[in-house]
């Protein structure tokens, strides 16, 4: 029970800390997270859309050659 109270005791000097930390660091501009996260969600659906038709081309073959429906 002690330990928890310990534990809980330096909660407040630890967020202190990691703010003081995240003051330092450098953030860039709004315009360039905007920029980075369209640029990853188009190439994530991109590649999503290759590898369903991948899968897609793959399971006509494969079910033709075994017989499948």
């Amino acid at each position: 029970m002690e330990k928890i109270a310990v534990f809980f005791g330096q909660v407040p000097s630890f967020l202190k800390e990691a703010y003081q930390e995240l003051t330092k660091c450098a953030w860039l501009p709004r315009t360039d997270v905007v920029r980075s996260t369209v640029a990853v969600s188009v190439v994530v659906i991109l590649v999503a859309i290759y590898v369903s038709l991948v899968d897609f081309g793959l399971s006509v073959v494969l079910g033709s050659i075994l017989g499948g429906r």
